[in-house]
């Protein structure tokens, strides 16, 4: 490995780092020379890189809390349903620079093979775009112009596994041991059975199993999400290493957020549920510093769709981080938990949970992503109240879907497993709380209350510490769209059904103050200046939760550099008072009216946000 022509600023970040990679690295793999040429590999990504990256690594270096104050706003999209084209979505950039989002996350959009695709999660070309979505020059010419306008770019990295159709997978099919190798490949059924004993199943109602048979082989192949999919083997070094530079010619291309997707389930080992291994960490740990020599000015995002302590783990440690950011998961579905039961007793005990973790943590806030809403809540809580998981599960989609009696939602059932009563569900923000019912009906009260409800829930999201996100359509209040149900490739996955096309004829009335569109796109949008102007939104704030004697009303309590917010969230059908139990003398953060601290009255779906300023010298 000759050194000689490395760049300096290369081996200055290398120095940093090559001890404990190296030690990793060997760890796992105990390959001098596979560990050489991940070095060489990762200096021509450093050379590859463009002088406008660097400027940008050189400027997020110098301010490592970048990305953890208030300014940031995201907003989720799949390009053909916002733009049609990545050069569609370009056009559309002052449209998102309008909407105050500065974080623009795109769903898969790499080529996969159309039916077979799982929404783009079955990649066959880490190194192309889907044609009809554009090329990769169409992806950096995107990049290029984000980050004239300050908008960081955040794509999918799927990488566990490939498609069926990747060139890795066709000559394993074809019988090369080499590439047949990168898979996990058993000549019979004897160990995929051993490992079915103790590896749960992803799908068990639409894809049961983890295996699939190859007949083209004559073979077994691994497959724990679809037959399509075929799972990687990280165990094997060229997969580790081939595979980090397709991240890397991604981060190259102008990405600036890596979602590193189903991460979780990147090692696997006999006798395991093969989930959360230990390895799992050190990949990701050697992702971390790969991106700090290569691309310090990328982040990693972790998918870790599980509860809390597993997902946490994922941060790393402060002296060896491994994601930047997570997803705060288990707060959305509590969410949505609150909506249907009106009881804010289960979130208050999650947020609880989240607001005793160091601040150094950063999660990604959201109501609703590209998938379903799982029903992954803390039940040996909920048991102190009496209630029993199966039932409960069933209420929540009953009322959810509109099936309870009274309830105004409209969502869908997904992977819905009758023989234990679990479901999931689907939907778009405003349709779930009630906006496309009160439309149909023609119910002005219930429409009142139903737009409340999705801004309060926008603007709770906004109270949280983190990085909040829209997905694209709900800055408008888009409904339900189920179109979907007359398309043949998209009519068995009823996530589809949130997943419509952005409806552009809505979104011109966003400037009319009598529309839906109108009502709830200035709101987010004031709300979202709001939090921008005030200090005691930054990550670093002290968070905590404020009782308020009614199970129905949320309290949360911030301060920061002399600046404090009481915030309070009404998730009754009724109107409600409550007290403002804690020091100092309060404003109404939107209207700057004095604040009657004894009770404070709250419309159903209503929320408060009250600040008070003791001066950043001040004291509590």
């Amino acid at each position: 490995m000759d050194r000689l022509g490395w760049d300096p600023l290369f081996c200055e970040r290398l120095a940093r780092h090559e001890e404990e990679l190296r030690g990793l690295y060997l760890s796992l793999y105990g390959d001098g020379e596979a560990f050489a040429y991940f070095l060489d590999m990762l200096c021509r990504a450093f050379d590859a890189r463009s002088p406008e990256l660097r400027r940008i690594d050189a400027a997020r270096e110098n301010d490592p809390r970048w990305y953890k104050g208030r300014d940031l706003i995201g907003m989720l999209m799949y390009v053909d349903c916002f733009g049609k084209t990545l050069s569609g979505v370009r056009e559309k950039l002052d449209y998102i620079e309008e909407s105050g989002v500065n974080y623009l996350h795109l769903m898969p959009l790499l080529e996969s093979p159309v039916g077979r695709s799982d929404g783009g999660y079955a990649v066959a070309d880490f190194r192309k775009v889907q044609p009809e979505l554009g090329t990769m020059e169409d992806l950096s010419a995107l990049a290029d112009d984000c980050h004239k306008r300050g908008i960081a770019l955040c794509l999918d990295f799927v990488m566990n596994h490939t498609s069926e159709d990747h060139e890795w997978a066709v000559r394993a099919r074809a019988g090369e041991k080499e590439y047949q190798d990168r898979y996990f490949f058993f000549d019979n059924w004897a160990i995929p059975l051993e490992y079915e004993k103790s590896v749960p199943q992803v799908f068990p109602t639409t894809a049961p199993g983890n295996f699939t048979w190859c007949p083209e082989a004559g073979k077994v192949v691994m497959t724990t999400f679809y037959p399509y999919q075929w799972d990687l083997n990280y165990a094997n070094p060229v997969v580790f290493n081939d595979m980090t530079e397709n991240m890397l010619y991604l981060c190259n291309r102008g990405v600036d957020v890596i979602r590193l997707d189903a991460v979780p389930y990147i090692w696997k080992q006999l006798g395991t549920n093969c989930r959360n291994l230990p390895q799992v960490h050190t990949l990701v740990r050697m992702m971390r510093m790969v991106c700090e020599i290569v691309c310090p000015g990328t982040l990693l995002l972790g998918e870790v769709v599980m509860e809390p302590s597993k997902v946490v783990p994922y941060f790393g440690s402060v002296e060896k981080p491994e994601c930047h950011l997570l997803y705060n998961v288990t707060t959305m579905a509590s969410t949505w938990h609150t909506v249907a039961t009106r009881d804010v007793r289960l979130l208050q005990h999650q947020l609880g949970q989240v607001f005793c973790l160091p601040g150094e943590y950063t999660f990604l806030n959201y109501l609703r992503c590209h998938d379903d809403i799982g029903w992954g809540l803390d039940y040996p809580y909920l048991w102190r109240f009496g209630v029993d998981e199966v039932s409960h599960k069933r209420y929540l989609n009953d009322y959810l879907t509109g099936n309870w009696y009274g309830s105004p939602a409209r969502g869908e059932l997904y992977n819905n497993d009758p023989r234990i009563g679990d479901a999931r569900l689907c939907g778009t923000t405003a349709s779930l709380c009630g906006v496309e019912s009160a439309l149909e009906d023609g119910d002005g009260y219930k429409l009142d209350w139903a737009l409340r409800l999705d801004i309060m829930l926008h603007v709770y999201m906004f109270t949280l510490s983190g990085i909040p996100v829209l997905y694209s359509g709900d800055e408008i209040a888009q409904l339900n769209d189920y179109s979907y149900h007359d398309d043949p490739v998209k009519a068995p996955d009823s996530r589809f059904l949130h997943r419509g096309a952005m409806n552009w004829e809505a979104a011109e009335k966003r400037h009319d103050p009598d529309s839906v569109e109108g009502k709830v796109f200035t709101a987010i949008t004031d709300l979202e200046k709001l939090r921008r102007e005030h200090r005691v939104f930054d990550a670093g704030a002290d968070v905590w939760l404020l009782l308020t004697g009614d199970d129905s009303v949320l309290g949360i309590g911030r301060y920061n550099q002399g600046e404090k917010l009481a915030a309070f969230f009404n998730f009754s059908d009724s109107e409600r008072v409550v007290p403002v139990n804690t020091p100092g003398s309060f404003t109404n953060l939107l209207t700057g009216e004095a604040v009657d601290k004894t009770g404070i009255r709250l419309w159903p779906g209503a929320f408060a946000w009250l600040i008070c300023d003791f001066g950043t010298e001040g004291k509590v």
